[in-house]
């Protein structure tokens, strides 16, 4: 029978408020679990449940410029010797760097030094170039654009080789003569040996040699490892590696933009002395601009961070050590090695997004796992883990917040912005493949925007290409969205197994958009978060890890799990809303770790509790547990469920105690 004055009081409301009442009255009759002590204002009130957070009516987005020739698309004419490509405007892999020409301009606009070509058609015949490699021979061989960017390019190799240690120089001294691929694959960490072993990957430069007079590029190892059928269970992947560097070679880039190693352009630059020998004595071919080595060496950790994306960060800090090494070798500066970064990000990616190689690359992911599983003795549930069990000790980039900032500062060697840097970041066309392995539960609508809301600030040198090659911070987008606008929804289907089934995401969200968790996979978030659409968990778990993870807006549980597990106490800066047949987990260890707290209304239509104990927290019977907090409290769990113990709740118009029984 309905009360006329609910129906009076809440007339649209009221099949929700019929119901509600209907369960929070069988609660009131329940058991042990149940039995709770209210204050009077909340008994005779009918519960009136607020909206979900609105739904902002679209989505973010990350066009491709349609004005802008696309490097995937034109990744074939990075050649030399071939008339067709000798310009910036005719070869992707020169012009994918134009921004050095704001800083140098070479004696020459054509892929001409050491290079000629006969007439294509159209495209006149290519003179090889005058220039000589010496930047000091009286002609400079070019035209220095902005003085103080090419200074402090070559006075950081100046000082990072007047002050390099013993270990460093070892560490230059191997990225320089072993194989690239050998050498960043202790990347992987925990995992180097098993990959190493199932790549049958073999080097033979282990050490300085102690007669640095005869030292040569002589390491007679395999780089990448045996691919193909005489590799049964890896040589997919080490083919997937291979083809990740079609077309990338350096060399066009290095004969149009004519600009001299650091060494020529400084005798202050200190040359790692066992490298002095490997010199090049044909300066003409041997420009700085860009590094193949830094190039090769982020081709091939991009492509493994594909093939096992739970190293992915570490394997890519890994590739920008290697650049960071040459310039410690004495044998490129840093816009050498940025350039580097660029190119190679930008060659894999035409690579993944070429549907030649689709086959090749789904194969080498599944059989990268199979075999590293097989060895190292783990599972789907136990891979993550066991590749990211080493210490400081035993892996390098076992440190989180160490790569992090190597990585950031990777990709500017400090230079200051020469433009200005608040310019919208664009993504290029095909950059999304990058993260397809890594997020795997995004579209590439929304892995586009991921690397848009992730990618540093414009302004710095070379890095402002037209397409934003430059600015993708491939370590950051790892860690998921940076900026929340519009609805953002996450679906992740944990039967998938891997990321699907559980990710974090680490970066600081900002932005006005909405987050909607959906799916059955769990989705954990750390950062310092302050987007204000608010956030809805539908389904599968969300899981708050810091005490800001849940933005600035109001949180709604309509479905699924909401875990608070932040060393404090989880705060909702807005009103939080719980409905029936879905559960809040309260993780709660000393202190506030694991409460709940909220600066608006707390509103409870249902639903479970849950409390876990964690970090050796054990309260004992007879304890009170101040569990919830907020501005207002209203409504009653359906159950609560405490490990350990029985519970009686006490609710009040701020928040809810527990009584923990035996």
């Amino acid at each position: 029978m309905q009360n006329p004055d609910l129906v009076r009081r809440f007339p649209r409301q009221l099949p929700l408020v019929l119901a509600i009442s209907a369960a929070l009255a069988l609660v009131a009759c329940g058991g042990s679990n149940s039995d709770s002590t209210s204050n009077s204002a909340q008994a005779d009130v009918a519960l009136v449940v607020p909206s979900a957070p609105a739904d902002l009516g679209f989505v973010d987005t990350a066009p491709v410029l349609a004005s802008v020739p696309a490097f995937v698309d034109n990744v074939a004419s990075n050649q030399r010797g071939d008339a067709r490509y000798a310009t910036l405007d005719t070869n992707a892999g020169v012009r994918v760097l134009a921004g050095f020409k704001t800083i140098w301009q070479p004696l020459t606009d054509i892929v001409d030094a050491g290079v000629s070509a006969p007439a294509v058609g159209n495209f006149p015949a290519v003179i090889p170039s005058v220039w000589t490699g010496l930047p000091n021979d009286g002609t400079a061989g070019g035209t220095i654009l902005n003085s103080a960017v090419h200074n402090a390019n070559i006075q950081y190799v100046v000082t990072a080789t007047m002050a390099r240690t013993p270990a460093q120089e070892l560490a230059a001294y191997l990225d320089d003569r072993r194989g690239k691929g050998y050498s960043v694959s202790d990347g992987m960490g925990p995992l180097t040996t098993a990959w190493r072993a199932a790549a049958q990957q073999t080097t033979s430069i282990t050490a300085i040699a102690a007669d640095a007079t005869t030292v040569l590029y002589n390491d007679t190892g395999n780089n990448i490892g045996v691919g193909g059928s005489a590799n049964a269970a890896f040589g997919s992947v080490v083919d997937f590696i291979s083809a990740m560097s079609n077309n990338g070679s350096t060399e066009p880039a290095k004969r149009f933009y004519k600009y001299a190693r650091p060494y020529r352009w400084s005798s202050s630059v200190v040359v790692v002395p066992a490298l002095v020998p490997a010199k090049s004595n044909t300066p003409p071919t041997d420009g700085g601009f860009t590094s193949g080595h830094s190039a090769e060496a982020t081709r091939d950790t991009v492509a493994m961070a594909y093939a096992v994306p739970e190293r992915f960060q570490e394997i890519l800090t890994r590739g920008l050590e290697l650049g960071e090494n040459r310039i410690l070798a004495g044998m490129h500066s840093p816009l050498d090695v940025i350039s580097g970064r660029m190119q190679g990000q930008a060659v894999v990616a035409a690579n993944l997004v070429d549907p030649a190689n689709a086959t090749k690359k789904a194969a080498a992911v599944t059989q990268a796992h199979a075999t590293l599983m097989a060895q190292t003795s783990t599972s789907s549930d136990t891979f993550n883990a066991f590749a990211h069990s080493g210490t400081v000790a035993t892996d390098r980039f076992a440190d989180y917040a160490t790569n992090k900032a190597n990585y950031l500062r990777r990709m500017t060697y400090s230079f200051a912005p020469i433009a200005a840097t608040t310019t919208p970041a664009v993504v290029p066309k095909g950059a999304e493949a990058l993260l397809e392995t890594r997020l795997p539960y995004l579209s590439d609508v929304q892995r586009r925007v991921v690397l848009k809301t992730t990618a540093i600030a414009s302004g710095y040198p070379v890095m402002d290409d037209a397409e934003g090659w430059g600015r993708l911070n491939l370590f950051a987008a790892a860690d998921g969205y940076g900026v929340f606008t519009g609805n953002v929804v996450v679906v992740m289907d944990a039967s998938q197994g891997g990321f699907s089934a559980m990710d974090s995401w680490r970066n600081d969200i900002s932005g006005a958009g909405k987050l909607l968790k959906q799916g059955s996979g769990t989705l954990k978030l750390t950062g310092n978060n302050s987007w204000t659409g608010g956030t809805e968990v539908n389904a599968g778990v969300l899981e708050a890890d810091s005490v800001s993870a849940l933005g600035k807006g109001d949180v709604y549980v309509s479905g699924g799990t909401l875990v608070s597990n932040a060393t404090g106490a989880t705060t909702v800066s807005g009103k939080y809303t719980q409905l029936a047949n879905t559960t809040l987990e309260l993780d709660l260890g000393s202190g506030q770790q694991g409460r709940l707290t909220a600066t608006g209304v707390i509103t409870i239509a249902g639903g479970t509790l849950r409390i876990k104990f964690q970090n050796g927290y054990k309260p004992a019977v007879g304890d009170t547990l101040n569990i919830i907090t907020a501005a207002s409290f209203k409504g009653k769990f359906t159950s609560i469920v405490v490990d350990g113990f029985s519970a009686t709740p006490i609710y009040t118009d701020t928040g809810l105690q527990l009584r923990l029984g035996a």
